[in-house]
Formats: structure tokens, C-alpha cells, sequence
């Protein structure tokens, strides 16, 4: 018996199956895993002063069985930063901090900051995509607490600085830097009021330090680049770090979109961060002044939606070159 022929709308219907089956096999089986170095320059530093390398690392989701990812982020070392900046969501399951350990080891003696994101706090749970449309994603409670207690100390054990709305200063390379930071500001506890005053107490400590602004009209004693860190870009994060003098702001959170369309780019952020400005550098701009932000599309997923299609996985090498 001879079938009769599938019409046009059959035809184009297997077509686009057969078309989202393969994108789908692509992302979480390939691209999902093909870890990205991306290079940039950013021009903040004093005339003169030698270029610093800074390494930004964000949103692993880590997962104790991830050796691939580990071994990847372990190779990093081998750049020499001069600085390791980590914009939070680490852990990806109850037993993340072992992969951490595994991965990051490899930076003892390193100096390093970091802040938190939701996901070092309360681990993952099974979510209907579709919900990212609608804004930005709301915590689940079923979600499992994690031990961030234990990620903190290991931080401490690696020397990192612990920037969760406070602020703390480094000499890098002849480079004075001043660094402050909020706690995750998708869950709300970022303290925006408190980071004036952190600044005021980092100077207030500092005895080669000035009461001025990085870029005031009076210029300080010594160069000094003012570094904002956070894990969620949201617009009043931004706005409160360029009013605090950041001449750099670092992010992660949004996966660059993490399922993105080719020349369209990202369909969501996951906060109101505009869509063109959800992974990479960029300018932002609040008033009269600017900063530049580089938002990280992050190293990892969750472990209930391990895809990503048109947007690898990503770890950052800032260097920073003096001012033209």
C-alpha cells in the first residue's frame, strides 16, 4: 500500500522538529561544554603604569561530577592574573564546593575578590523556562539551602576578599585599586547605603590614601582605579556604582541569555539589564558619568537546564592599559 504524500504543512512541520531536536542535541551536548576564553582591553589605568590582568570568573553552577569544567577553570591559572574577580553563583549542587576546590585551587597566592550570588545560597530546582519571559526569575521554595559558610572559608583559605556590600583595597603591579561590592542583588540583599561608608573607611585606614574621589578635581596622592563588583547587572546597582566613582563594574547573573538567537541575540537577561548589554563590555552611563561593565555569560547552567545555544560558556581576561 502506497502512503500518500506528506502536504506542506506536514513537510515544514518535521522541518522545524527536526530543526529544534538538532539545535536542542547541539547546546547541551556541544556548546553547552566548549569552554570560551574571551580577551578584552580596558583602558583605566594610570599613564605609565604597566598593564594589570585581571580574570573574571562567574556563575559556575558547579557540580561535584563536572571534571571537565574543573580541570578547564584550573588551566586558567596558567595566564598569571594578576587578580581573580568571581561574581558569585559557584555552587550548582549540595556537594558543589568540591568541584570549587578542585577547580580553584590552582589560584593559591593569587589575590582575588568575590561576591554572592542566589545560587551560593540555595541550590537549584526544576523551573518551566517559558517563566523568564515574564521577568526576572523569583526564588523557588523548594530550593535547598547550600553551605555558603563552607565557600567562604575557602575563600579566606585562597586570601580572597569577601566584597559583600564593603569594599577593600589592593596594590596591583604599582597600581592602587579601590574595590567595593554588593551581596546579590537578584535576591535583594545588596546595601547599596553602605558602600559610601565602606569607601570612607577604606580611606579613612589608608595613610597614603585622600579624601577625594578618584577622579575629583583635586587629584589623590597616588593613581587609584575604583572597581564596582555585583553579581546581578540591575540598572540601580549600576547607577549607585558610577555614582560612587567605579571606572570598572564587573557582573555576571545573566548567562549572556544562555539560549540566544543568531543576529538577534539574547531573548532574556533575567533582570532589567538592556538586552544588548547582557554579555561583554560596555559602557554604562548614569548623569554626567560613565563606567566601563563587562558582564560575564558565565561558566556554567543549571542542572535542570544544561543547554546553551549561540552563547558558549565563558571565563573573562581583562587587561587593564592606561587611559589614552
Amino acid at each position: 500500500m502506497t502512503r500518500a504524500p506528506l502536504s506542506p504543512a506536514a513537510r515544514i512541520a518535521l522541518a522545524i522538529g527536526a530543526a529544534g531536536a538538532a539545535a536542542f542535541a547541539w547546546g547541551s551536548l556541544v556548546e553547552r561544554t566548549r569552554w570560551t576564553l574571551r580577551r578584552v582591553d580596558v583602558p583605566v589605568l594610570p599613564a605609565g603604569a604597566p598593564p594589570v590582568k585581571v580574570l573574571h570568573l562567574s556563575d559556575l553552577h558547579m557540580a561535584p561530577w563536572q571534571h571537565d569544567k574543573q580541570e578547564w577553570v584550573r588551566s586558567l591559572a596558567e595566564l598569571e592574573p594578576d587578580l581573580v574577580v568571581d561574581t558569585g553563583d559557584n555552587l550548582g549542587h549540595e556537594r558543589g564546593i568540591e568541584g570549587i576546590r578542585r577547580a580553584f585551587d590552582a589560584f593559591r597566592g593569587v589575590p582575588g575578590v568575590f561576591v554572592n550570588g542566589s545560587n551560593d545560597y540555595l541550590g537549584p530546582t526544576l523551573k518551566n523556562p517559558f517563566m523568564y519571559f515574564g521577568g526576572p526569575s523569583e526564588l523557588s521554595r523548594r530550593s535547598k539551602r547550600l553551605d555558603i559558610g563552607a565557600l567562604h572559608a575557602y575563600f579566606a583559605e585562597l586570601g580572597w576578599h569577601d566584597l559583600d556590600n564593603t569594599a577593600a583595597s589592593l596594590d596591583l603591579r604599582g597600581t592602587h585599586f579601590e574595590i567595593f561590592g554588593v551581596d546579590d542583588p537578584h535576591k535583594g540583599y545588596d546595601r547599596l547605603d553602605l558602600i559610601a561608608a565602606a569607601i570612607d573607611d577604606l580611606r579613612a585606614e589608608d595613610p597614603l590614601g585622600d579624601e577625594h574621589w578618584p577622579d575629583a578635581a583635586s587629584a589623590p596622592r597616588r593613581p587609584t582605579v575604583t572597581v564596582g563588583v555585583a553579581h546581578a547587572p540591575y540598572q540601580r546597582v549600576l547607577n549607585s556604582f558610577v555614582n560612587h566613582g567605579a571606572q570598572l563594574i564587573l557582573a555576571g547573573h545573566t548567562h549572556g541569555g544562555q539560549v540566544c538567537v543568531p543576529g538577534y541575540g539574547a531573548l532574556v537577561t533575567n533582570c532589567d539589564i538592556p538586552r544588548r548589554q547582557v554579555r561583554g563590555l560596555s559602557t554604562w552611563q548614569h548623569g554626567l558619568r560613565s563606567a566601563y561593565l563587562n558582564v560575564s555569560a558565565g561558566l556554567g547552567t543549571s542542572i535542570y537546564a544544561p543547554v546553551r545555544f549561540a552563547c558558549p560558556p565563558e571565563a573573562t581576561l581583562l587587561t587593564l592599559v592606561p587611559t589614552q
